[in-house]
């Protein structure tokens, strides 16, 4: 897609430029930035303030990046900017870098971008940047679709979709129509093109439309703004997470990143002392063609774990490893589910169809079956990742703290119980947040949420001749993990309803049979461990379930939020659901589709009541 002319990039499938030949940058800022008066703005936010740019052409990025960088410089702390951006042919990996490497007094801000962009994937991509002061929402589809699943929620429009005679679909009427409904009072747009049929769909939109003068050889461009005054968003100043797993801990780290003082309260001793609290976990991305809801929703929090992970816990081999993930064509189904998603064409650095022999090279040791190589995938140790993401001076923790009630008082929540000397405690909070897991229930039974208790085993087997090579995840009904100090992570068992968390000798022996689905060398060297499965170690968890498995995600009552029921899938979907509940919490730009959030929403699955005191003791 991207070629050089004279040391500049050009897009062959349309024809164009991506930005002036004399100074792109310049043109960037003359044409955007001042365009839409964006120093101003961004000086004058208070406290707690933000603004969403909204931009139609991602093109080289170079556009978002002058604005990251205009309010890393001229914004107060303590504010925000959200930048939402459209892209149907995004550049790969070499490309972007090569484009950006054109400036380097925007060297520091393209770094962020290219170390994020190798984690993209089709559709919603949400990534932070400068510690989470700015976040990027990238739109990886058609503009039209893109667009019918945006709030009104854009302060300022970048139109930047190649020239209209070579673009034409980025400038329809129903997109201009649709840009002004999902711009907020008084929102603005710049463009550089000064076209007639583009000015007059622009005020047929609702904008008020004006000429001024365009960069360089160009005589003019038009800029405009609708009628009506900005509504300020108001950012909380204080939130209170009730559970000290992944899912709170990720939720803790979103609100701190936003400037906003959280207590972080678990019952336990320590965090991740619960679901969250195996010595590893795998981040097992399991998709099918339909991309219904979860599928889509698990996509975005793939692309998203991976990022923030690169962010906080490097892939050293300790605490993370890359180390790639194998789903086998084991059974009829799954041969059925995974020759429909290759015939996605997805980028190759999201998933490769690979047959038996690929995927025996990959694995370091001989498979039965081909399937579906995920290269980014990996493992880590959860405990740590929670720890990581509670490390902020915006987050108390409380561990050893029990929660008895949770109350609405005025216009904040009252959160009560006992500390690990039984002495009672009290913290007041305007925004709290439900990350407890299946005993959520306990604190707002009026709201019916239809969590299920469901026992998981895991098992860590010594590897053998015929494991001891292996160098990926190898995924079939169960899981294995390349030995770690000379001990394999296998698993794990589901038991609905069964909160037991004794360590089984019956589940370490059905973990050990999945193996054999695998390979026929690991079907003997499963033989063999079962021989002593007695002696075998393993970790057993309660984890909360719904119906459909879609997380409960979002706000339950004014103020009130979840994050629950992420079962297996954790790991990946915690951080985009902790960025789901900021973004409401602070009136922000939510990071997913419309209809993913209403099938996230809390509210879609239980029937929330009007009684917000609840007496009881529960377990964070």
């Amino acid at each position: 897609m991207l070629d050089w002319q004279g040391g500049q990039p050009f897009c062959s499938r349309f024809g164009d430029v991506y930005f002036s030949r004399g100074s792109g940058l310049a043109e960037k800022r003359h044409v955007f930035l001042e365009g839409n008066q964006l120093a101003k703005r961004f000086a004058s936010l208070q406290d707690g303030d933000g603004l969403v740019v909204g931009e139609t052409g991602f093109g080289t990025g170079l556009a978002f990046l002058c604005a990251l960088q205009l309010f890393d410089e001229v914004a107060p702390p303590r504010t925000h900017l959200d930048f939402f951006s459209i892209e149907k042919f995004p550049l790969d990996d070499k490309e972007l870098a090569d484009a950006l490497a054109l400036w380097p007094a925007l060297r520091q801000y393209a770094n962020e971008l290219v170390r994020c962009w190798k984690r993209r994937v089709p559709g919603w991509n949400r990534w932070a940047f400068r510690n989470g002061r700015a976040h990027l929402t990238l739109v990886i589809a058609d503009v039209a679709e893109a667009l019918d699943e945006v709030r009104s929620d854009i302060d300022a429009w970048f139109l930047d979709g190649f020239s209209p005679g070579r673009n034409p679909e980025m400038w329809t009427q129903p997109v201009l129509d649709r840009i002004a409904q999902v711009s907020r009072p008084g929102a603005t747009f710049a463009t550089y093109t000064c076209a007639g049929e583009i000015r007059r769909g622009l005020e047929q939109a609702g904008f008020q439309v004006t000429k001024s003068p365009g960069f360089g050889c160009k005589r003019h461009m038009l800029q405009g703004r609708l009628a009506g005054l900005p509504l300020v968003r108001r950012t909380p100043a204080t939130a209170v997470v009730i559970g000290g797993g992944i899912a709170g801990c990720a939720a803790a780290s979103a609100l701190a990143a936003r400037g906003v003082s959280v207590t972080l309260v678990e019952g336990a001793p320590t965090l991740a002392a619960g679901a969250s609290g195996n010595p590893r976990g795998i981040l097992h991305t399991r998709l099918s063609a339909g991309m219904n809801p979860l599928h889509r929703f698990v996509l975005a929090s793939y692309g998203h774990a991976l990022a923030l992970l690169d962010e906080k816990l490097p892939a050293d081999g300790t605490v993370r490893a890359e180390c790639g993930e194998l789903q086998l064509a084991f059974s009829a189904e799954e041969a059925k589910r995974i020759d429909k998603l290759a015939t996605l064409g997805w980028p190759e650095h999201v998933f490769q169809r690979v047959d038996a022999a690929e995927a025996s090279r990959l694995a370091g040791i001989e498979l039965a079956n081909g399937g579906l190589w995920f290269p980014a995938g990996g493992w880590v140790v959860p405990p740590r990742m929670c720890d990581v993401l509670a490390q902020s001076p915006a987050i108390v923790q409380r561990t050893g703290y029990h929660v008895d009630a949770l109350t609405a008082v005025d216009d904040e929540w009252r959160v009560e119980g006992r500390d690990r000397h039984n002495q009672t405690w009290f913290c007041r909070a305007e925004v709290a947040i439900i990350c407890s897991g299946p005993k959520a229930t306990s604190l707002q039974p009026s709201a019916n949420l239809p969590l299920t208790p469901v026992r998981g085993q895991i098992t860590l087997a010594p590897s053998t001749r015929a494991s001891e090579n292996l160098k990926t995840i190898v995924c079939t009904s169960g899981y294995l993990a390349p030995s770690t100090a000379g001990f394999h992570l296998i698993g794990a068992t589901h038991r609905f309803n069964d909160e037991e968390t004794g360590v089984r000798i019956a589940e370490h022996l059905e973990n050990l049979s999945r193996l054999a689905e695998m390979s026929p060398g690991l079907a003997k060297a499963a033989a063999i461990m079962s021989q002593g499965a007695g002696q075998l170690e393993g970790r057993a968890s309660i984890r909360a379930s719904v119906p459909g498995a879609m997380p409960l995600v979002g706000e339950l009552s004014p103020r009130l939020y979840t994050s629950l029921a992420h079962g297996t899938r954790g790991l990946i979907t915690a951080g985009l659901s902790g960025e789901v509940i900021a973004a409401a919490a602070c009136g922000q730009l939510p990071p997913l589709p419309l209809h993913v959030l209403a099938a996230l929403a809390p509210t879609a699955r239980g029937q929330q009541g009007s009684k917000q005191t609840v007496k009881t003791t529960v377990t964070g």
